[in-house]
């Protein structure tokens, strides 16, 4: 019941501060126990507006930029959107929770394996899992209606605009370490993008290729 009382606490933050305007997107959120997702000695900590550390230098996200980014998709129930960096798969849920149906790209392999686990743990059956290089999409399953990257790159990966639709949305944190712009990016024909900015925002690099290879020698082959 604390958890509850916490969670409903931290949306109402979310809706009275943060400027999320977005109810369905709310309510996924409030649906969603986040100390799941972190280590047991945050548990009394996982409904503050903060981000935490999972390990591996990879953080999961303040709660404020989990929901800004889902409302920026307007996800709608069905919708095809690629997640690139699970981390610890919160912001999977979420859009899960939406109705979309989710493909996630992890290249660090225990985050990855984790996240599996933590899917299967709250019953998301909607969210299909890959461990491989982010930069390089997940061709097979494109065209994405939307497409929500959860680490910074330097530039935007061209790969990933490729495997948006036509009319589709790509929402991705861009620029150095420390300082980045949140890039709101509509493919508006096979050859056009229209960018618009977003606000500052801090994020972990968006790196390339895999922290390990699998046996076989093939790198990012899906788990389904």
């Amino acid at each position: 019941m604390r958890h509850k009382r916490w969670r409903a606490d931290l949306i109402e933050q979310l809706r009275t501060k943060s400027n999320i305007k977005d109810e369905a997107v709310l309510s996924a959120m409030s649906n969603i126990p986040r100390h799941i997702f972190l280590d047991n000695a945050f548990e009394n900590h996982a409904y503050q507006d903060r981000a935490f550390q999972i390990g591996d230098s990879q953080t999961i996200s303040q709660p404020t930029t989990v929901a800004l980014q889902t409302q920026m998709l307007e996800v709608k129930k069905g919708h095809k959107i690629l997640e690139v960096g699970t981390g610890s798969g919160y912001q999977a849920c979420v859009l899960a929770e939406l109705g979309a149906r989710v493909y996630s790209i992890e290249r660090i392999k225990r985050l990855h394996e984790r996240a599996l686990e933590t899917f299967e743990t709250l019953g998301y059956h909607n969210i299909t899992c890959c461990y491989g290089d982010g930069y390089k999409g997940w061709p097979h399953f494109a065209p994405f209606d939307s497409i929500i990257v959860t680490a910074a790159a330097r530039e935007i990966p061209e790969e990933l605009v490729k495997q948006l639709k036509v009319g589709g949305v790509m929402v991705i944190p861009v620029g150095p370490e420390g300082r980045q712009k949140m890039l709101y990016i509509v493919k508006v024909s096979q050859t056009e993008s229209v960018v618009q900015e977003k606000g500052n925002f801090r994020f972990v690099p968006m790196l390339p290729g895999l922290t390990e290879k699998y046996k076989d020698g093939i790198e990012g082959r899906a788990k389904l």
